[in-house]
């Protein structure tokens, strides 16, 4: 049962991955050190997702640590009566949240960890009008899910190809028509330009990497620390070693 369940364990993560592999996904921009683009992607969870998403693992005052004083925190990234020593929870009823979307929004403390920072990153700039959708929008990435495109007044407008250019694509038998991304064509511009969003889209994305580890950078810094303290102590614990056994024959 033991060599069973180690298996299992083994199998079903790569089951998972595989299913979610069928579109290939752009590469996010690092934004770890970049305590300015982490202020920015922090300023766009709280007015974007705050309202919907929670995440009940960080609190405010933590934001301290890309650089924010707790008077900017207050004026700038706290609504609704909430104290900068609270967790980042929203109001919103779990029954209305079904009711609306079709199933709760997910806690979002820990999404960069389980989803990765690329599937984020490819999933913002993957939104496209689809009337049949409950919402109104749908998404290449994660086809037929319930959250509308909330930063739609930011990246303005897409729209998805003609479904016989889409069979054209796949009858052509290439396995890179198979897993290339949908090509979405703009019909209505936003406040900002292609570029500019992509680069907005970075610094949310890295908010919600540096909120599922705060200490991230912080461990890598200890950790180069320790590296060199042990690769010194082994230097010192062989002179001795050699001091100590040199008079022994």
């Amino acid at each position: 049962m033991k060599k069973i369940f180690a298996l299992l364990a083994l199998v079903v993560p790569m089951l998972a991955f595989a299913s979610g592999g069928e579109v290939a996904l752009d590469s996010a921009p690092e934004r770890n050190t970049d305590l300015a683009g982490l202020q920015r992607g922090a300023k766009l969870f709280v007015n974007y997702c705050l309202n919907c998403h929670s995440a009940s693992m960080v609190r405010y005052n933590r934001m301290k640590d890309i650089g924010l004083t707790e008077q900017q925190i207050k004026d700038n990234l706290l609504f609704a009566g909430a104290k900068v020593g609270d967790t980042m929870n929203v109001a919103m009823n779990a029954a209305d949240a079904k009711a609306w979307f079709g199933a709760r929004p997910p806690d979002l403390s820990l999404v960069a960890r389980a989803r990765g920072t690329d599937w984020l990153y490819t999933y913002m700039r993957s939104f496209y009008r689809d009337e049949s959708r409950p919402t109104g929008w749908n998404n290449t990435v994660f086809p037929n899910v319930g959250m509308p495109h909330v930063l739609w007044e930011l990246q303005g407008v897409y729209e998805k190809p003609a479904a016989e250019a889409e069979e054209k694509g796949h009858a052509e038998g290439h396995e890179a028509a198979l897993h290339a991304p949908v090509v979405l064509k703009q019909v209505s511009p936003g406040k900002l330009s292609p570029a500019e969003y992509d680069a907005a889209v970075a610094d949310l994305v890295g908010f919600l990497e540096w909120m599922g580890e705060p200490q991230q950078n912080y461990r890598k810094q200890l950790g180069v620390w320790v590296l060199i303290f042990l690769a010194f102590f082994w230097v010192v614990a062989w002179r001795f070693n050699a001091a100590y056994w040199k008079d022994v024959k």
